[in-house]
């Protein structure tokens, strides 16, 4: 761990983001403003902060190097002079950095999940483009390339939901299924091993129905449109076909107006949950729009992050479900697995365009902490960052040659390479939900083990999010209530008497 003393500053709000940029460029990094809060220190960076009513001016000293910038506070409230000062020491501290480690960080001071959102928020208020551009390179420090990206994505979104910016008073469903195989030594998604396990899913579907038909009786009385269906996991197709039919049998009867939803999707991940009697369930619901995941096509990566499954078994149920009338199979790899490198990567991609699905989502592996790869790192040999940067440049270069455009986009916490995942797809081939999820312009609500809800406020935009438990016995114990709160929730949130309740109760 890289100990940094900061001298300058004193605000405990600036100890996140100098500790975000911090870990893109040394592996984990503890920030201090206090020498004495740290055993040792390695590095120390001097920031003077001159600030006035109307500007402010933020130098930085690393060794020799100096950076120096300087942002406008005219008109500027106290929440808003923070952001911007905030931004200026951000800008001052990754340019430092930058020169000290020869690293250029191709995404800026921008550390956020979700790029796009950045992009079009400011489109949605009418800012000109060309001048949104400029500020990305000038005040983000974000490169060319990643504004091209950016741009490109935005541009397809708006294409594939044009109606985005006015859907904030429909709703997207999000299912969680909290059930797999195995789990991957990678994931920290709600994810139990599901072999012998019949009584918790019996229990948790049982919970399930539950939030299903009340949320769908709610959304039938208010008059409110639902936009999109997925389906989540864990594994969905973990289930049984029975279960599977039960389940989207009650979502047919609870959920308004589903000839009118846009799109379904269910994930089936894990190709050795695929069964003939499980896709004739899907055709028989009409969802044709599912995830068959490889990850990789190299067994040995296979084996090494804990998913039983052979090469030849995905390529098989790839082979299955578009013959039985799955026209829209997405895929997943995942960039900078244990043991590989470019050469296992243009494998993949060799696979992949035998296939030919209608959209390829390539991932780049992050270590999140919960995870049990993140707990057993010395376990695990990944490449370094410029092979990573290769890898994806190759699924760039990949991607265009064979007619797939990206759609959408997000970062994570300890990403590799500080680099991003993207969603390729096909023309007319875009999941509308990954879009909805994304750039957070409506309302998802979350139901199942382990659903987070986002709560989109249509006037503000303002967000509120609520999980339900990740665990199915807290789940179980608890659903009646978790229903019971996200429609107090989403009666506070379309309704001017659930506000004036919500209010009365919170006084």
């Amino acid at each position: 761990m890289l100990k940094i003393l900061i001298h300058g500053l004193h605000d405990e709000r600036y100890k996140r983001p100098l500790t975000l940029i911090s870990d893109l460029f040394f592996e984990i990094t503890e920030v201090a403003f206090e020498e004495s809060s740290l055993d040792k220190v390695e590095l120390t960076v001097d920031f003077i902060v001159d600030e006035t009513d109307d500007s402010i001016i933020v130098k930085g000293k690393l060794g020799e190097q100096l950076s120096t910038h300087e942002k406008d506070l005219v008109g500027t409230n106290e929440k808003e002079r923070f952001r911007r000062m905030k931004q200026a020491v951000s800008y001052v501290y990754l340019t430092l950095l930058q020169e000290k480690t020869g690293i250029i960080q191709k995404w800026g001071i921008l550390t956020g999940v979700r790029p796009t959102k950045l992009l079009h928020s400011k489109l949605q208020k009418g800012e000109n483009k060309e001048k949104i551009h400029q500020q990305l390179r000038d005040e983000y420090l974000i490169t060319e390339e990643k504004i091209a990206l950016m741009q490109e994505i935005v541009d397809r979104q708006l294409a594939v939901v044009p109606d985005l910016y006015k859907l904030g008073n429909e709703v997207s469903i999000y299912i969680g299924i909290p059930f797999c195989p195995t789990k991957c030594a990678y994931c920290t998604f709600p994810a139990y091993a599901i072999n012998g396990k019949q009584g918790k899913v019996d229990s948790f579907l049982g919970g399930l129905h539950h939030e299903i038909k009340e949320i769908g009786a709610w959304l039938k009385e208010k008059g409110i449109k639902i936009t999109t269906v997925y389906y989540g996991g864990g594994t969905p197709t973990s289930i049984t076909a029975e279960e599977m039919d039960e389940l989207y049998d009650q979502m047919y009867q609870a959920f308004p107006d589903m000839n009118l939803v846009r799109e379904v999707t269910v994930e089936a991940g894990r190709p050795d949950t695929i069964t003939p009697d499980k896709l004739e369930v899907l055709k028989k619901w009409n969802i044709d729009r599912i995830s068959i995941n490889p990850q990789s096509y190299t067994q040995e990566t296979l084996k090494a992050i804990g998913r039983h499954h052979t090469v030849e078994e995905t390529i098989d149920k790839f082979h299955l479900a578009r013959e039985m009338g799955m026209n829209n199979i997405n895929m997943d790899l995942i960039i900078g697995l244990p043991g590989e490198g470019v050469k296992e990567f243009n494998h993949s991609l060799e696979e992949t365009e035998k296939l030919m699905p209608e959209s390829l989502t390539v991932h780049t592996l992050s270590f999140k902490r919960a995870s049990e790869m993140t707990q057993n790192k010395q376990r695990y040999k990944v490449a370094d960052r410029t092979e990573i940067g290769k890898m994806m440049d190759m699924a760039t270069e990949w991607s265009k040659e064979h007619n797939y455009v990206p759609y959408y986009l997000y970062r994570q916490k300890n990403i590799l390479g500080n680099l991003e995942n993207v969603g390729y797809a096909l023309p007319g081939q875009d999941s509308i939900y990954n879009i909805m999820i994304m750039e957070e312009k409506q309302t998802i609500i979350g139901l199942g083990c382990g659903a987070s809800s986002k709560f989109v406020d249509p006037a503000t935009g303002k967000i509120t999010r609520f999980a339900n438990p990740k665990d199915p016995k807290s789940y179980n114990d608890g659903f009646l209530h978790y229903t019971d709160e996200k429609i107090r929730i989403l009666e506070a949130l379309f309704f001017d008497e659930g506000k004036e309740a919500l209010a009365s109760e919170l006084d």
